[in-house]
């Protein structure tokens, strides 16, 4: 693959859509050739997964149904959008891709994450993420942030969500070299010229 892949990644309410956005902004301002993704969705199928893993109505959907939905999102927009982007030699951001499922379903939820991962590599295609920022927030003050109606993941507990931000941080201490943390600040722009700071060292 001739381009770059990179990921945001962080539990509910850390600001992972804004930053990754306002990152793209950044680098087509550089004039570099940039795609921006959301997981999961980015392909008119899995937004209509997307629509499902989200409802709140959808409450009586078992753990490894969660799982390979998200895995099939997934496996769609690699086929169809990650993997033509990177033979183009494009800069692909991702918000949320495989850590997500392992920290929400794997530690959150307490399936094997062997097995997550197994499923993973299928739906991929090996294709794994250059550089990966984990925003970490506290769980109750990111959970505060959200106004809106909370969707099905939102509404879980307060133990899960504490698990999956557990999940996060042990992923980053097993790949200290691809997943990087940024502590999010109470200003987005220093939360923003953090990431940039990574960025520059990485991609120029």
């Amino acid at each position: 693959m001739k381009g770059k892949f990179i990921t945001f990644e962080g539990s509910e309410g850390c600001g992972k859509s804004t930053q990754s956005m306002m990152l793209c902004q950044y680098l087509r301002a550089k004039g570099l050739k940039i795609v921006y993704l959301r997981e999961p969705g980015g392909t008119k199928i899995s937004e209509k997964i997307r629509r499902i893993l989200l409802d709140h109505r959808n409450n009586s959907m078992s753990s490894v149904c969660e799982m390979l939905l998200y895995m099939s999102a997934r496996a769609q927009i690699v086929e169809q959008v990650i993997k033509p982007a990177l033979k183009q030699g494009k800069i692909v951001i991702c918000d949320r891709f495989l850590d997500s499922t392992i920290a929400y379903q794997g530690y959150g939820l307490g399936m094997d994450i062997k097995t997550i991962r197994y499923v993973g590599d299928l739906v991929t295609s090996g294709i794994r993420p250059d550089l990966t920022v984990f925003l970490d927030l506290p769980v109750k003050k990111g959970l505060n942030v959200r106004s809106r109606v909370k969707d099905r993941i939102e509404r879980r507990t307060l133990n899960y969500h504490f698990r999956v931000r557990q999940g996060y941080l042990k992923l980053a201490a097993q790949e200290p070299n691809r997943i990087k943390i940024v502590k999010v600040a109470l200003e987005k722009s220093e939360t923003q010229s953090n990431i940039r700071g990574l960025i520059d060292k990485y991609v120029f």
